[in-house]
């Protein structure tokens, strides 16, 4: 429970800051970037390396780094998806889910990363 608690904590106050900074850049729609994953991450590393020692945050740090280029790569899919191919919504993100999921396990597997 207490784990929850600091996470909480720490997450609120980082999420804080990041949206401070995101506020204080251009265009506005940097702070929403800035307010949520960046935090989040940075609060659950904290976590990890107090509670688990460096050499399992380093592996929880590619875990995250192989999911956000996953992420990007399935945003640039989605967009083709629903301009060029004149998808629906749903059938374009249920495609590029299997890209991600690909992309993202790819990444850990070239770069000999744990899941």
């Amino acid at each position: 429970m207490t784990e929850y608690v600091i996470r909480f904590l720490v997450g609120g106050a980082v999420v804080s800051a990041f949206a401070m900074l995101g506020d204080l850049l251009r265009p506005k729609s940097f702070a929403g970037l800035f307010g949520a994953a960046p935090s989040v991450a940075l609060a659950t590393l904290g976590i990890a390396v107090y509670q688990h020692g460096a050499g399992y945050a380093a592996v929880q740090t590619q875990a995250m780094m192989a999911g956000a280029i996953a992420l990007a790569v399935y945003s640039v899919v989605v967009c083709h998806l629903l301009v060029r191919a004149k998808l629906r919504a749903v059938t374009a993100t249920v495609l590029s889910l299997v890209v991600w999921l690909i992309v993202a396990f790819g990444l850990l597997i070239v770069t000999g990363g744990q899941t």
